[in-house]
Parts: C-alpha cells; sequence; structure tokens
C-alpha cells in the first residue's frame, strides 16, 4: 500500500532538519520557532515566531523555509506571527542539550513552567538570589554576567570563574 503524503506533511518533512542561522546545531522546530505548517486558502503557509521581535534573522529563515521547500517543487507563504510571543518553554528537551554542547548555557526554567505559577508577569522579591548559571564548560556554578547582551539580544554574556572561559546564556523568555 502506497501512502501519499500532504503538501503540508511533505513540507513538515523537509523543514524537520532545517537549522537555525544563528545557532547551526539546533532546528527551527526544536527551537520553537516554526510553529505550523497548513493548507490556507492560498496554498501552503509556513507560521514563523520570533524569538523576539526585532530578531534579524528571520529574513535568513524566511528565505531557508523557502529554499528548503523548493527542493521538492514546494511554494508556500511563510507567515510571521508574534502572538503569541515566542517563549522558551517552547524549546524541546533536545534543543537544551544541544546548546549545552555547542557552549551556550540553556536558559532557566520561565516562571510559567513552575509548578502551580501563573502565566503572568512575576516580580522577584527584594534581596531575591537569582539562579545559578552552569558553565556549559566545566559545569561550575561560580560564574558571573559580564554583559546582559552577548553575541545576540536573546543571549547574555558570562565567565565562569573556576575554568575563565566566557560563555552566552540564552535569556528566558
Amino acid at each position: 500500500m502506497t501512502t501519499t503524503l500532504t503538501a503540508a506533511e511533505q513540507a513538515w518533512q523537509l523543514l524537520e532538519g532545517l537549522s537555525d542561522p544563528e545557532i547551526p546545531v539546533i532546528t527551527l522546530r526544536e527551537l520553537g520557532i516554526l510553529r505550523d505548517v497548513r493548507e490556507g486558502a492560498a496554498g501552503l503557509e509556513v507560521v514563523i515566531t520570533p524569538t523576539y521581535s526585532g530578531c534579524p534573522a528571520m529574513g535568513q529563515i524566511e528565505d531557508d523555509v523557502k529554499a528548503a521547500l523548493a527542493t521538492a517543487g514546494l511554494q508556500a507563504t511563510v507567515v510571521t506571527q508574534l502572538a503569541p510571543a515566542w517563549t522558551t518553554d517552547w524549546m524541546t528537551d533536545a534543543a537544551r542539550e544541544k546548546l549545552r554542547a555547542y557552549g551556550i548555557a540553556p536558559p532557566h526554567a520561565c516562571a510559567s513552567e513552575k509548578p502551580g505559577a501563573a502565566n503572568v508577569v512575576q516580580f522577584a522579591a527584594r534581596g531575591a538570589k537569582p539562579e545559578a548559571v552552569h558553565c556549559p564548560q566545566c559545569g561550575s556554578a561560580n560564574t558571573t554576567e559580564t554583559s546582559h547582551f552577548g553575541s545576540t539580544a536573546c543571549k547574555a554574556l558570562y565567565r565562569c570563574l573556576d575554568c575563565m572561559e566566557p560563555f552566552d546564556y540564552f535569556k528566558p523568555y
């Protein structure tokens, strides 16, 4: 029995391995940027959500999506969806591990991931100690933030005080 894939199913397969242009070890799907592939009234649509509204990689991501689909003769409209806003909650566990192995400390859990927490803005209590950011090289929690912005706006620059290596920390959103 031969199964024929729909255009949307074929597109998902083609896009499954498409990597993020800024962090090539993780895919757009693992990162949570690739939200949906659907057949709309005007044809195939691929829905992507930026990690933040000013993400400079979105144009490259759109081009990469169209090029990947073109290899199979598919055309699609790429729809950038801003709501709901992207959150690090959408990252897969595999993406978090790949970040660590690549030398980027993965984000801590957001407040919305913690049991019993409401999905609202929560302010830290005065004097509350932030969670330690572990060095992706040696695993030490003896780290310090050297700049709130790292190689991209969605990352902060840290230094490990044990192995002295600098590294990016993917900030939780």
